[in-house]
């Protein structure tokens, strides 16, 4: 399975983002899947790609062409690299890559492209699963956001149930393979 992996390029304040990293890459690596992230070295976003890659995996970093910052930054843990020409375009790439998706802790850019894998697949324009894994309950106010427009009429009831929030492989893997 391909999975798509957002997170942040920065390592948070929590030493428990990096340990999620890398339980997160090693289980992709041991489980025979492939890593797609936004192919850099820095942050939890480096933790996962150098985990999954040491596990076996591999490791397809996407970048965008157009971002000088991220396409001069290094790339040592991919076994492929992909140039999209600029972020909408990278986001493109990614969506039909990966057959899942998942979200570490991140930052607004990692908000902005799970939720945009959530809406498509709300919307029907594919059928993927997406994970935040919920470590220390960092995702507990994206849960309660998406709740409140549940109860507020705005998503109807079901239409989240390709979404988890988890921090446990065996939980994650079981609703994968679901």
């Amino acid at each position: 399975m391909k999975i798509a992996v957002y997170c942040g390029s920065a390592p948070g304040n929590d030493p428990a983002f990096a340990d999620s990293a890398r339980e997160l890459g090693r289980w992709i690596g041991t489980n025979g899947h492939t890593l797609i992230y936004g192919g850099g070295d820095s942050g939890i976003m480096g933790t996962v790609a150098e985990a999954a890659k040491n596990a076996g995996a591999a490791v397809i970093g996407v970048i965008p062409g157009d971002v000088p910052f991220i396409r001069e930054r290094p790339q040592p843990f991919v076994t492929e690299l992909i140039t999209a020409d600029n972020m909408s375009a990278r986001k493109k790439v990614m969506l039909d890559l990966a057959d899942a998706f998942m979200a570490l802790p991140g930052g607004i850019g990692t908000l902005d492209e799970i939720t945009e894998v959530i809406t498509l697949t709300r919307i029907g324009v594919f059928n993927k699963k997406s994970v935040m894994i919920n470590t220390n309950g960092f995702y507990e106010p994206f849960r309660a956001m998406l709740e409140s427009m549940e109860k507020a009429g705005f998503i109807a009831a079901g239409e989240l149930k390709k979404v988890l929030f988890s921090s446990d492989m065996k939980e994650i893997d079981g609703f994968l393979k679901d």
